[in-house]
């Protein structure tokens, strides 16, 4: 987590209620709760890109793609996180309009600031999703592209990808698409502060 967060003790339920009516969003893990920091322009576009590339493919199929404004809950209101993207395929989720807990795939484009986390202790956290198959970090800086896949023997391999023409896939929904698609519109020159 980044160390400006603002950190209070609260409970689960007064964490959900407060996020219905906060104005900015915050994370939850295990009673302390973060402010989240706003996003870059590559960042952004990045997670538009990716969200829109699988909010395409999963049209009709009973998937639902979601962006950085959905939480996902981890084990027993142990955590909730905001994914920048995340798509869910079970039915109990489309029942859930503030959390959802099933997600297939989640996606975290990184930052400065929380690529440590992201990679790290968040990881772990999500880990703990029974439904989670597919974590995919993405660099908005340049080419590359982790995608964290659980095999058959319930291991986490890493497939790393770091050319534009590079094929992307996600296993567990027969997508692909080039890694540059993710990078549509990003300007690698642009000044970055994060």
């Amino acid at each position: 987590m980044p160390s400006t967060a603002e950190q209070l003790d609260i409970s689960p339920e007064d964490y959900l209620a407060g996020e219905k009516l906060a104005d900015i969003r915050h994370e939850y893990i295990n009673g302390e709760v973060y402010a989240m920091a706003g996003a870059g322009d590559a960042h952004v576009k990045a997670a538009l890109n990716i969200a829109s590339l699988l909010k395409n493919h999963t049209r009709g199929s009973g998937c639902s793609t979601y962006m950085s404004d959905m939480k996902v809950k981890v084990a027993d209101d142990e955590a909730f996180f905001y994914p920048d993207v995340m798509v869910c395929c079970e039915d109990s989720d489309k029942q859930q309009n503030y959390v959802k807990q099933h997600p297939l795939i989640i996606i975290e484009v990184l930052s400065s600031s929380t690529e440590a986390f992201d990679r790290g202790k968040k990881f772990a956290y999500y880990r703990k999703i029974n439904s989670l198959r597919e974590y995919v970090l993405i660099n908005p800086k340049q080419y590359q592209v982790d995608i964290f896949r659980l095999n058959d023997k319930a291991r986490w391999e890493l497939f790393s990808l770091n050319d534009a023409k590079a094929i992307f896939t996600l296993e567990s929904l027969g997508f692909e698409c080039d890694v540059q698609d993710i990078y549509d519109d990003i300007d690698f020159t642009a000044t970055y502060i994060d």
